[in-house]
C-alpha cells in the first residue's frame, strides 16, 4: 500500500549502486510540453552504404579497408579517446600546497575498439535475433579475455593467453574495459551503421569506483550475498518493475531509474563477467537484448536512442574487487514522452539532485505491452 501511495506524491528514491537519492515527481507528468522536440528516427537506409567508414569492403577514415566480413568486426578506433603510447607524466607530488591540492592530473594510457554489431548498415540490434546476437556477445567476451590480468581469479575460467582471432595481447596490463553503445544520433553517435565501441583504460572509471563500493560494502555487512543478485530475486518476485525475464537474465526499470525509460539487465544468478556465462546463459542474455531494444523501438515507433553499457568485473583488480562485482547492463535511453520529447538532466538536476516525472512502475508497464513484432516490420507488412 505505501507504494501505490508513491504514484502520486513527491519523493526521493535511494540508489544503492551509487549510495545517492534521486527526487521522483510523477505529477509534473501532466504538464504541458511547448519545449524543444526532437525529429523522430525513422530513417530508411540501404543495407549497403559506399560512403560508410564501417560497411564491409570500405575505405575507413584514415585509409584502411575494412574486410568483406559477413557478421562483426573488430579494429582499433582510428580516433581513440586513449593512446597506448604518449609522452610520459608525473604527477605533482602532494606537499599540501595550493598546487598540489587544485592541480592534480594523473595520466591514462589505454587501448579503443569499434566492434560492428552487422554486416548490414540499415540494421539495428532491435532488429537482430537472439541467434545473430551472440556473434556480439562472444566477440565481448573474447575481447575482454585477451585484456584480462593473469592474476585475476577470472584467469582460471578464462585464460588471457588462449588463442584469440580478433584482438592481440595490449601492450601493458589495462585496469578497466567498458563495452558500451551510442544509439542515435541523439546520443552522439556519428554513423548509423550498428557497431559499439571498447574502451580499456589504465584507471578504474568515477561510475564504476562508485558501484564497487557499494557492491563491496554490502558483500561484507550480509555474509558474503550480493547486491544486484539478491534485487534482481526481489524485482523478479514483485514483478512491478519487470519488463520481461528468462531463466539467466532481468530485465527491470530500477526502482532508483534517472532516465524515464531507463532499464537494467541483470544476471539473476552471480556472475562476475561476460567470461563466466556458459552457451545457454549467452543465448540468453543475447534474448534479453533483442527483447529490450525491439521494446524500445516499439514504444514510440522510432528508432529509440540510448547508451548501453555493461559493467562486469576489473581487468585488474584485488580479489575482492573481482568477487564482489556483479555482470549487469544499464541501458539509459533520453526520450520522455514521445518520440519527439526527450528529457534533459538540466536546473535542479544539475544543481542538486537527479530528478524523474515517470515513475519506474508506469515505464515498466508501457514496456511490457510493446513486445510483438517490430514496429518497422509491422508497416512494411
Amino acid at each position: 500500500m505505501a507504494e501505490n501511495v508513491l504514484d502520486d506524491i513527491s519523493h526521493r528514491r535511494y540508489n544503492p549502486l551509487r549510495g545517492s537519492y534521486i527526487l521522483v515527481s510523477p505529477h509534473r507528468t501532466k504538464r504541458p510540453w511547448q519545449g524543444q522536440q526532437e525529429s523522430p528516427s525513422k530513417t530508411t537506409l540501404p543495407s549497403y552504404d559506399p560512403s560508410c567508414y564501417l560497411c564491409p569492403g570500405n575505405k575507413r577514415a584514415q585509409g584502411d579497408t575494412n574486410p568483406k566480413y559477413e557478421s562483426t568486426f573488430v579494429f582499433v578506433n582510428d580516433y581513440s579517446a586513449v593512446k597506448e603510447e604518449q609522452a610520459p607524466y608525473e604527477p605533482k607530488t602532494e606537499d599540501g600546497s595550493p598546487e598540489s591540492l587544485f592541480l592534480k592530473a594523473e595520466p591514462v594510457t589505454g587501448k579503443c575498439y569499434v566492434l560492428t554489431f552487422s554486416a548490414a548498415h540499415n540494421l539495428t540490434l532491435a532488429d537482430l535475433s537472439p541467434v545473430e546476437i551472440l556473434p556480439v556477445i562472444d566477440a565481448w567476451t573474447e575481447i575482454y579475455r585477451a585484456h584480462l590480468s593473469p592474476k585475476s581469479p577470472l584467469a582460471a575460467v578464462a585464460p588471457p593467453d588462449a588463442p584469440t582471432t580478433l584482438v592481440g595481447r595490449p601492450k601493458e596490463q589495462y585496469r578497466y574495459m567498458q563495452i558500451f553503445e551510442n544509439k542515435g544520433a541523439a546520443m552522439g553517435c556519428s554513423n548509423p551503421h550498428p557497431h559499439g565501441q571498447v574502451w580499456t583504460t589504465s584507471s578504474l572509471p568515477e561510475e564504476l569506483t562508485l558501484e564497487l563500493e557499494q557492491l563491496k560494502k554490502y558483500r561484507r555487512e550480509r555474509g558474503g550475498k550480493h547486491l544486484l543478485e539478491d534485487y534482481a530475486a526481489l524485482e523478479s518476485e514483485k514483478k512491478e518493475r519487470v519488463v520481461f525475464e528468462n531463466d539467466s537474465f532481468l530485465v527491470v526499470c530500477p526502482w532508483w531509474a534517472t532516465w524515464p525509460f531507463e532499464t537494467m539487465i541483470i544476471s539473476k544468478k552471480y556472475k562476475r563477467a561476460l567470461v563466466d556465462l556458459d552457451t545457454n546463459e549467452k543465448g540468453h542474455l543475447a534474448e534479453a537484448i533483442a527483447e529490450i531494444t525491439r521494446r524500445y523501438d516499439n514504444l514510440f515507433e522510432t528508432h529509440f536512442p540510448y547508451s548501453m553499457g555493461i559493467h562486469q568485473a576489473p581487468l585488474e583488480g584485488t580479489e575482492e574487487e573481482i568477487e564482489s562485482s556483479y555482470l549487469h547492463l544499464h541501458f539509459y535511453p533520453p526520450l520522455l514522452r514521445s518520440a519527439t520529447v526527450r528529457k534533459f538532466l538540466v536546473g535542479y538536476e544539475l544543481m542538486a539532485e537527479p530528478q524523474r516525472d515517470i515513475t519506474p512502475e508506469q515505464a515498466a508497464a508501457r514496456l511490457r505491452d510493446c513486445g510483438g513484432e517490430l514496429y518497422r516490420k509491422k508497416l512494411q507488412g
